[in-house]
C-alpha cells in the first residue's frame, strides 16, 4: 500500500525551487561584475588622471657634441610645461608652440657624431717626448673603468689600411708614450674604444714621422706655420714703420724749418756787420 506524496515534494515544486535559485544566483553574479566593472573604471579614470597631471619636460636648449668624432658629452636645458595636460592632449594654444615654466634643469647626454676619427699625422725629431692620447674625451663621457681599448701598430708606415697593421701591446692603456721617441718607433698607431656593452665608440689613426737630429722637417703644416709667422713679423714691422712714419716727417720738417730760421738769421747777423763796416769806412 503506497503512501501519499507531499505537496513539497511534488516535482512542479521542485523545478520552482531550481528556477529561482538559478534566477538567484545570476543576479548576484551580475551584480557582482558590475561592481567589479565600476570599480575597474574608477581605478582606470584614477590611473589616466594621475597620468595627465605628471610633469611633462620638454628639451629647450641642446649644445653640439663636444667631440667631433668618437663618443663625447652634449649638454641638454629641460625645462617643465606650463599645460602638461593640454600638451600631452595636443590642445595647443593657436601660436602652435607649448609655453614652458622658468623651473629649468642641465644634464649631460652622451653623444656620437661618427666612431671613425680618421688619420692625423705628425712630425717629430728624435729624442723628443711624443704622447697620443685615446680615451681622454671617452672617459670624461663613460667614466673612468668603462671602456676598453685595444691598440694596433704598423712599423715605418703611414696608412689605414687595417691588413697591415699588428696587435700591440701598449705599456700605458689608455695611451702611447714615446719618451725619448726614437727612429724606429715610427709608424702608424690604430686605438679602438668599446663600451662596457662591447660597442665601438671610437677608433682612431696617428701616423708618426720620426726624423733624425739636424734633418729639416719638410712637413707641410710647420712651414706653412713658420712662413704665416714670418709674414705676421713683417706685417707688424711694416705696421710699426706706418705708425713711426709721420713723427719722423713731422721731426723733418721741424729741423727744416729751425735750419731756416738760424739761416735766416745768420744771414740778418752778417748783413748787420757789413752796414757797420761801411759805416766805420765812411
Amino acid at each position: 500500500m503506497s503512501l501519499p506524496s507531499s505537496a513539497g515534494d511534488s516535482p512542479s515544486n521542485l523545478r520552482m525551487q531550481s528556477v529561482g535559485l538559478q534566477r538567484r544566483l545570476l543576479v548576484s553574479v551580475c551584480l557582482f561584475l558590475r561592481l567589479l566593472t565600476s570599480a575597474e573604471s574608477q581605478q582606470v579614470e584614477q590611473l589616466v588622471e594621475e597620468v595627465q597631471n605628471v610633469p611633462v619636460e620638454v628639451i629647450t636648449e641642446s649644445s653640439p657634441c663636444s667631440a667631433t668624432c668618437g663618443l663625447g658629452l652634449r649638454t641638454q636645458t629641460l625645462c617643465l610645461l606650463n599645460d602638461s595636460r593640454a600638451a600631452m592632449e595636443e590642445k595647443l594654444p593657436s601660436g602652435g608652440e607649448a609655453e614652458v615654466t622658468e623651473k629649468c634643469r642641465v644634464r649631460a647626454v652622451q653623444c656620437m657624431d661618427t666612431w671613425q676619427c680618421g688619420l692625423q699625422t705628425m712630425t717629430v725629431t728624435s729624442g723628443q717626448r711624443v704622447e697620443v692620447d685615446c680615451v681622454g674625451d671617452v672617459m670624461e663621457a663613460t667614466g673612468r673603468f668603462s671602456w676598453r681599448v685595444s691598440w694596433r701598430y704598423a712599423r715605418g708606415i703611414i696608412s689605414t689600411d687595417d691588413a697591415l697593421l699588428a696587435r700591440w701591446d701598449a705599456p700605458e692603456l689608455d695611451r702611447v708614450v714615446l719618451d725619448p721617441v726614437r727612429e724606429e718607433d715610427a709608424g702608424t698607431y690604430r686605438c679602438d674604444v668599446q663600451d662596457a656593452a662591447y660597442r665601438r665608440v671610437k677608433r682612431a689613426y696617428w701616423g708618426i714621422r720620426v726624423l733624425p737630429v739636424g734633418v729639416l722637417s719638410l712637413d707641410y703644416d710647420s712651414s706653412l706655420a713658420l712662413w704665416d709667422e714670418g709674414e705676421k713679423n713683417q706685417t707688424e714691422e711694416e705696421e710699426e714703420q706706418r705708425k713711426i712714419f709721420p713723427f719722423a716727417l713731422l721731426a723733418m720738417g721741424v729741423s727744416v724749418a729751425v735750419a731756416g730760421v738760424f739761416a735766416a738769421l745768420l744771414r740778418g747777423y752778417e748783413a748787420m756787420k757789413r752796414i757797420r763796416r761801411r759805416r766805420r769806412g765812411i
